[in-house]
């Protein structure tokens, strides 16, 4: 029997069919990636496979089965021993997934004893057992902790060990990876394909990126508008893909290996850091979350800025437009010397949603920057915001609309046009397509590259993903604990790249290949806990 076995399964939201007649079978101890951009129903289904959309007002038919439980005709009851005990679910965000109030041990404690009903003292030493099988280290203290003390990537894996502290015979990992860097990404990758051999588990992976899909999995599933495109061996779907939309949707991957053709930059300098420092905190516990940085961009060209979280790179960013002040040194725009604010230097924020007042249009949005400016006409100013929402793709007519009725990659188009909007010689990128789907994110680089080639804006490109900031830097520099480590022309620091960190970063970049995959995943062995 299939531990996984799903037929002809249909999601109603209203009138909107979120999946379509999918069907699928898991086998004992095998891994399937169910792969697709935002909207193809990806999700739906994984929160179908536990019943999660029960009582919600959504309509499911088809048929369902996970660890011989038939989800749609069964109890409450049985749902309940279900959920944790035989399948068990790790979500993307872990901060929302665990209660900020209470130690993470406890709560891993108190899932295993709500399915085994054991005394506190057994729950909460198998607490400990499960957060050292993850390779939280020193678990008995960190058990203690709160999730606000755990990094981002040691909260996933206190979400992986929650799921595995009662043995389920299915792991259900909807997008376990998404916000995480590049290396601790590596790690999760590798704990999953551990904990898979040792206990026999099987995993569902539901993934966005086509890469993470290479790293994991025996099988792919392609979905689009809910509907299966291609299924099959993970070497087959990525190495031969059958279908049009698969190929597409590769080509939209970005490549570490594929060097970006040169912009067209002059020598002129339009934004120079000199010995940038910003300090946190007082007397002892004083951070310096950027220590003695140095830089300059020319106009037209792009600057890419990588490193992992906590590196420095959104405060040097923030530096640079002028939204911190700098401990120490001094940022200069066109020679001379920045105080404030200046208006040729802009910035589009890494979460478009926080930053756009869900209560104003986004033509209002857009315009604070002319108003900024002084423009008082207000048939001019609308008529500019019009201008410049089509000029990033969207409609003059969305003048009205507000941010939640926007997808994704369009708020991040009304972000860009807002920078526009104060016909910057600089715009600072901060982390701008970490949360879209690789062919949104393909869009919304595009955009930004032609623009830069229209209006010969320089871009400064803070990311996490190195493949994305190769295929749109002309120039990287590589941080590390507030610190440059390696600085130069793209093609140089990836293809012969001199600091070990850099080396580190390249290593732990998803391979396409899944035997690339594997051999990067055995030369990485045993990594240390971020």
């Amino acid at each position: 029997m299939s531990l996984v076995h799903v037929t002809d399964l249909t999601v109603r939201f209203g009138d909107l069919a979120a999946v379509d007649g999918l069907s699928f079978r898991l086998e004992q101890g095998a891994a399937l990636a169910l792969v697709g951009e935002s909207g193809s129903g990806k999700s739906t289904v994984a929160s179908a496979l536990l019943g999660l959309h029960r009582g919600t007002g959504a309509r499911v038919d088809g048929s369902v089965e996970v660890a011989g439980v038939d989800v749609q005709r069964a109890s409450e009851e049985q749902l309940r021993r279900l959920r944790g005990a035989k399948a068990a679910m790790v979500f993307q965000d872990p901060l929302s997934s665990l209660d900020p109030y209470y130690a993470i041990g406890d709560q891993i404690a108190e899932v295993y004893r709500v399915h085994t009903r054991v005394s506190r003292r057994t729950a909460r030493a198998r607490a400990v057992e499960v957060l050292d099988r993850v390779g939280i280290p020193d678990a008995v203290r960190r058990s203690r902790s709160r999730p606000h003390e755990f990094s981002g990537g040691m909260r996933q894996r206190a979400l992986i060990a929650m799921a595995l502290a009662c043995e389920p015979e299915l792991l259900i990992a909807d997008e376990p990876t998404t916000a995480l860097d590049v290396t601790v990404q590596a790690q999760i990758l590798d704990l999953l394909h551990t904990l898979r051999q040792e206990t026999g588990m099987g995993l569902l992976l539901v993934t966005h990126d086509v890469g993470v899909a290479a790293e994991s999995v025996d099988d792919v599933l392609v979905m689009r508008h809910g509907r299966a495109v291609e299924h099959g061996p993970v070497d087959a779907v990525l190495g031969e893909p059958a279908q049009a939309y698969t190929r597409e949707l590769l080509a939209a991957v970005p490549r570490v290996d594929a060097p970006r053709a040169p912009s067209r930059a002059s020598g002129e300098v339009v934004l120079e850091a000199r010995g940038l420092r910003r300090e946190f905190g007082r007397g002892r516990k004083v951070l310096a979350a950027v220590d003695d940085v140095s830089l300059t961009v020319r106009r037209g060209e792009t600057l890419g800025v990588v490193g992992e979280s906590g590196s420095g790179k959104t405060t040097l960013g923030r530096m640079l437009v002028g939204l911190l002040e700098p401990t120490a040194g001094e940022v200069r725009h066109d020679g001379h010397a920045r105080v404030g604010v200046d208006p040729a230097v802009q910035m589009v924020f890494q979460d478009p949603v926080s930053s756009l007042n869900p209560r104003r249009s986004v033509g209002e949005s857009i315009a604070d920057p002319l108003r900024a400016r002084g423009e008082r006409n207000e048939k001019r100013i609308k008529e500019r915001v019009r201008q410049l929402l089509e000029r990033v793709g969207l409609e003059g007519a969305h003048h009205d609309r507000y941010p939640h009725e926007f997808s994704g990659g369009q708020r991040q188009r009304v972000g860009i046009a807002r920078a526009l909007a104060a016909d910057p010689r600089v715009i600072v990128c901060d982390e701008p397509v970490s949360a879209l789907d690789v062919t949104t994110q393909a869009q919304v680089v595009a955009l930004l590259g032609e623009l830069q080639r229209e209006l010969g804006i320089a871009l400064v490109f803070v990311a996490h993903d190195l493949a994305v900031v190769r295929q749109v830097s002309d120039r990287v520099a590589v941080m590390r604990r507030g610190r440059i480590v390696e600085q130069g022309p793209a093609d140089e620091v990836y293809d012969s790249p001199r600091d070990p960190y850099t080396k580190q970063l390249l290593a732990a970049v998803p391979a396409l290949d899944p035997r690339i995959a594997a051999r990067r995943r055995a030369e990485r062995g045993t990594v240390a806990v971020s």
